[in-house]
């Protein structure tokens, strides 16, 4: 099992006043290290603050005194799929804005994230600015 990119510590202060992550801050998911690289460079290039988990539960963890404004989640994950990352975060984050990418084009997962509340849905490979346009309109809506 991959070790987490992100190790999250606890703190003493209230939730409210955390700020691990600012407001625009972008949070990506995905257990290929990789494509989690790949895709850190790609959004740093074009101005973002990212975090960066390889782990669901070190993601959620995170994410229960935290909230960042755009969640990009792996769909295949072992251990915890994405899909059931996202049901986790709609009910514990609903302002956030979820984008999934896939190594697998299943019109039934796409669908089934979509449906669920999914911002967007991409498959791998997919075009760098198609990318960032989608996560630039998450950031927006």
């Amino acid at each position: 099992m991959p070790t987490a990119v992100h190790s999250w510590k606890p703190s003493a202060e209230p939730a409210s006043k955390v700020c691990a992550f600012d407001r625009a801050s972008i949070c990506l998911l995905d257990d290929d290290l990789s494509m989690l690289k790949a895709l850190d460079r790609l959004l740093k290039s074009d101005g973002f603050n990212v975090e960066r988990f390889s782990e669901p539960a070190a993601f959620l963890a995170a994410m229960a005194n935290n909230s960042c404004r755009v969640a990009i989640l792996d769909v295949w994950m072992p251990d915890m799929n994405g899909l059931e990352v996202q049901a986790v975060l709609r009910k514990d984050s609903p302002g956030t804005r979820i984008i999934f990418i896939s190594g697998r084009d299943d019109p039934s997962v796409r669908q089934t994230a979509l449906e669920a509340g999914a911002f967007g849905f991409l498959s791998k490979p997919f075009d760098d600015e198609v990318f960032l346009q989608l996560v630039r309109k998450a950031l927006a809506a």
